[in-house]
């Protein structure tokens, strides 16, 4: 009976953590890059679907953004006619599935592309080398209205990011990334996360033991201009910047392999990804490092 009560004692003591985080981001709007093994690992999908069905029955609202595997030519991310046409429907076909996952859950969800509603608007992605990459797109314009109507009638809004051109109304391919930090900055959320499979920022990119809990914006820049930052934590960590200075109050880069790291980086004092923050004032961890 001991044991027991001391294990129903510690449920109530998470709880307890987790109640300061629930009662600030209530009716909060939290933006979710949903990438990485989590998409493709059934298990790992069902335990994001689950944090986010959590997140949603305790009073935020989650958006989420699909991401996808990237074609390649030299280096650089390439989408002709055929591949377009197949990533839609790929994407569309993932959508639905997390609409799914979903539905069983206990939560309403909707999936639909950046085209539909006239949500994300491009222009051709142009590159300095002048190389045609074929349909991938550049976000000018996001307009919320869609997403905002199904947030209103209870839905959790699951976004493939394919952009409609500006003048051509054709689609593109849009960096899944991209796409969350411009969809994050025009609905004004308040937390941005994204789940891929790094665990977070490293201080000594060869050293687990280095995870960085907290980051100032000041800080991150300091660090990439450390050199410190390379692979594709550099583009990662100014899409974080860039979307904090444009309003969004917190950045989450989190290891989708773990179960349930959602809820761990946002319910916990110490979390287990990295947060990137506007300045020192604003983080949640006044505690030893």
């Amino acid at each position: 009976m001991a044991d027991n009560m001391d294990l129903w004692i510690e449920k109530a003591n998470v709880l307890v953590e987790a109640l300061p985080y629930i009662r600030e981001f209530n009716g909060k709007k939290i933006v979710v890059k949903y990438g990485g093994s989590a998409m493709t690992d059934s298990h790992l999908k069902k335990s994001v679907i689950t944090d986010v069905a959590l997140l949603k029955l305790i009073g935020m609202k989650p958006i989420i953004l699909s991401g996808q595997t990237p074609q390649f030519v030299n280096g650089l991310r390439v989408t002709d006619k055929s591949t377009m046409e197949i990533a839609e429907m790929v994407l569309g076909k993932v959508n639905k599935g997390l609409v799914q996952y979903m539905e069983e859950n206990g939560v309403k969800a909707c999936g639909i592309s950046g085209k539909d509603g006239g949500t994300m608007r491009v222009v051709k992605k142009q590159l300095a080398s002048g190389q045609d990459i074929g349909f991938v797109g550049e976000v000018t314009k996001v307009d919320t209205s869609l997403i905002d109507t199904l947030l209103d009638q209870d839905f959790i809004p699951v976004i493939c990011p394919i952009g409609l051109g500006e003048e051509d109304f054709k689609s593109y391919n849009v960096n899944a990334d991209d796409a969350a930090c411009a969809i994050a900055v025009a609905e004004k959320a308040n937390k941005l996360a994204f789940l891929s499979d790094i665990e977070g920022v490293y201080e000594d990119p060869h050293d687990p033991a280095t995870l960085i809990s907290e980051l100032t914006i000041a800080d991150a820049q300091k660090f990439i201009e450390s050199g410190n930052a390379g692979g594709g934590m550099l583009p990662k960590l100014q899409n974080c910047i860039s979307a904090i200075q444009k309003g969004v109050s917190r950045v989450h880069i989190l290891d989708g392999r773990v179960e349930h790291s959602l809820l761990l980086e946002f319910f916990t004092d110490r979390g287990v990804g990295t947060a990137i923050i506007d300045e020192e004032g604003s983080r949640y961890y006044h505690g030893p490092k």
